[in-house]
C-alpha cells in the first residue's frame, strides 16, 4: 500500500495519540483528515503539523453521525479517496460500579462505541466503492486484564464493544478487501491523565515504564499497512497483560 496517494481519517487527532498518528501519516506522504470536538484546538494542531496542502480539518463529536459523514465527504473533496480510518477518539475515566449514573454510561457508550461504529460505517461505504481499505481501532488492554484498583466498568464496556466490533468487521468486510484491526494500549503518556503522576503507573508493566505516544503510533502504522493482517488486536502495554499475576 503506497502512502503517497493515501488519505487517512483520524478521529480525536487534536492531541495525544491521535496527533502523533497524524504526524506519522504526514511523514509517510499521506493526506490526513483531522477531527476533534474543539475547533480552535483542532486548527492549532493542524498548524503545528504543517503541510496545509495535505491536511483537512473536520471539527465535531463522533457521537454525531454527521461528523463521520463529513470526514468522508471532506476527504473526497480535498484528496479524492478514503484509504485508512483510525478510530482514536474516545474518553476514559474511573468510578465505582454502583456510583455510575445513567448519564455516565450513555456518555461512554455514545462517545466511544457509538461514535466508532457510526464513523466506521461512513468510511466503509466509501472503501467498498474504492475496492478496499484499512481500519485501525483503539481499544485498551484492560479488556484482557482489569485492575482491582481502577474501577472503570462504564468505560470498559464501551471499549470492549470496540474490540468485538473489530473482530466482527474483520470477518464481514474481508470480502471487500477491507482489513480491520485494533491497537490495545496500556498506560501511555497522554493528556488524558491530566496532572496525575503517570510514571507511577509504570510498575504494572514488565518493562517497568509507561508507554510513549510514538510507540502506539508505530503499532497503528504497522496495522494500517500490514496487508495480510486482519482481525488482530495488538497490545502495546509493556507486557502488562503478560506479566500480571
Amino acid at each position: 500500500m503506497s502512502t503517497q496517494t493515501n488519505t487517512a481519517l483520524i478521529t480525536g487527532s487534536s492531541s495525544g495519540m491521535g496527533l502523533d498518528i497524524a504526524r506519522a501519516f504526514l511523514d509517510k506522504g499521506a493526506n490526513v483528515v483531522l477531527n476533534g470536538r474543539d475547533a480552535a484546538k483542532l486548527t492549532a494542531a493542524a498548524e503545528k503539523l504543517g503541510h496545509p496542502e495535505r491536511i483537512a480539518v473536520v471539527p465535531g463529536s463522533i457521537a454525531d453521525r454527521e461528523t463521520g459523514e463529513a470526514m468522508v465527504r471532506v476527504a473526497l473533496e480535498r484528496f479524492g479517496s478514503v484509504d485508512v480510518l483510525v478510530n482514536n477518539a474516545g474518553t476514559f475515566g474511573a468510578k465505582p460500579f454502583v456510583d455510575v449514573t445513567e448519564e455516565d454510561l450513555d456518555g461512554y457508550l455514545n462517545g466511544n462505541l457509538k461514535g466508532t461504529y457510526l464513523t466506521t460505517q461512513a468510511a466503509v461505504r466509501q472503501m467498498q466503492k474504492e475496492g478496499g481499505g484499512a481500519i485501525v481501532n483503539i481499544g485498551t488492554v484492560l479488556i484482557d486484564h482489569a485492575m482491582a484498583g481502577l474501577p472503570a466498568s462504564a468505560a470498559l464496556v464501551s471499549k470492549g464493544g470496540i474490540h468485538a466490533l473489530t473482530i466482527s468487521l474483520a470477518a464481514e468486510l474481508a470480502a471487500d478487501n477491507i482489513r480491520v484491526n485494533a491497537v490495545a494500549p496500556g498506560v501511555i503518556r497522554t493528556p488524558i491523565y491530566g496532572d496525575a503522576d503517570v510514571d507511577s503507573f509504570g510498575a504494572v508493566a514488565l518493562l517497568k515504564r509507561v508507554g510513549e505516544v510514538n510507540e502506539t503510533t508505530d503499532a497503528v502504522m504497522y496495522l494500517a499497512t500490514a496487508n495480510f493482517t486482519t482481525g488482530h488486536i495488538l497490545r502495546v502495554d509493556g507486557g502488562y497483560v503478560t506479566g500480571r499475576s
